[in-house]
C-alpha cells in the first residue's frame, strides 16, 4: 500500500444499519376492531337491551353504531383510512386476532405483515366518549407509540389525494 493512502474496507463487508435495541417498523395491512358483544341473534338482541338499561357498554359499539345500524359517518370515515377498518364481534373474531388481544373487548388491533398489535384496548377506546374524531386520533397516537407504520410508510393516517 503506497504511503499516505488509507486502506478503505473491502466491499461487501457487514455495515450496522440499526442497533439491536431499535424494532423495524411494521407496516400495517388493516386494522381490526373487536365489540364486546356476540353477532347472534341472542347475543345482539341481549346488547341493545342491556345497553338502553345502562347494564351492557361497548365503547366501540357507541363510536360505530346508532341505536339499531352503523352510522353513516363512521363509514364515510372508516372508508377513508389508509388501511381497511373490519370489525367483528367476540364470538366470530379471528382466532390469531383473539390470541393477541387475550380475548379483551373492545380492542382494536393492527394486523401487520409481522403479527397483530394492540392498539388501543377498553379504557382507551372508553375514553373517546363516544367521538369518531377521538377514536381517529387515539388509534394515529398509538400507531406512533406502538411503531407500526401505515401503508407505504406514510405516517398520516388518511388518503390525501395528491
Amino acid at each position: 500500500m503506497a504511503a499516505g493512502r488509507a486502506r478503505s474496507a473491502p466491499i461487501g463487508d457487514p455495515v450496522e444499519m440499526s442497533s439491536a435495541n431499535t424494532p423495524l417498523p411494521r407496516e400495517i395491512v388493516r386494522l381490526v376492531g373487536v365489540y364486546d358483544a356476540d353477532s347472534t341473534v341472542r347475543g345482539e338482541l341481549s346488547y341493545w337491551i342491556g345497553a338502553r338499561l345502562g347494564r351492557r357498554h361497548c365503547g366501540l359499539c357507541d363510536i360505530t353504531h346508532g341505536s339499531v345500524r352503523r352510522r353513516p359517518e363512521w363509514k364515510a370515515r372508516a372508508s377513508s383510512l389508509r388501511a381497511p377498518f373490519d370489525t367483528y364481534h367476540r364470538n366470530d373474531q379471528p382466532d390469531d386476532v383473539r390470541a393477541a388481544t387475550g380475548g379483551r373487548a373492545p380492542v382494536v388491533v393492527a394486523e401487520t405483515r409481522s403479527g397483530h398489535v394492540v392498539l388501543l384496548g377498553p379504557d382507551e377506546i372508553d375514553a373517546c366518549g363516544g367521538s369518531i374524531e377521538s377514536l381517529v386520533d387515539a388509534i394515529d397516537r398509538a400507531v406512533d407509540s406502538h411503531r407500526v407504520v401505515w401503508p407505504g410508510g406514510d405516517d398520516s393516517m388518511w388518503d390525501v389525494p395528491g
